[in-house]
């Protein structure tokens, strides 16, 4: 996901989950494409140009993994909180996985009200 309207739309309307180390946002696409789209926000308040390069690294890495869980016609973003930077890869990792369970749940549950 490279477009900020992408972001904009996934951030605004799609279900939300959060964790200690991060909050995703996950919305399916009315024209499902080829696979899932992923963004990720790291902002100044996760620390230092290193550590936030540090923290998105192990954020696609995981995500790489899990691609599997995320619907073809879907949008996600992944915005990591402070936390994030002093959380070790396997913290990361069970926080992602919790997020995306709720995020996924809730977005079945809109689905059917």
């Amino acid at each position: 996901m490279r477009q900020s309207a992408q972001f904009e739309r996934t951030v605004r309307t799609g279900a939300r989950a959060g964790r200690n180390t991060l909050v995703v946002h996950l919305v399916t696409r009315t024209d499902p494409g080829p696979g899932p789209a992923v963004g990720f926000v790291v902002s100044k308040a996760v620390g230092n140009a290193v550590v936030r390069n540090r923290v998105k690294r192990r954020l696609r890495a995981l995500m790489a993994d899990r691609m599997d869980a995320v619907g073809q016609g879907s949008d996600l973003v992944i915005r990591a909180l402070g936390p994030a930077a002093d959380a070790d890869y396997a913290g990361l990792g069970r926080d992602l996985d919790g997020a995306l369970r709720t995020a996924g749940r809730r977005l079945v549950e809109r689905g059917a009200a």
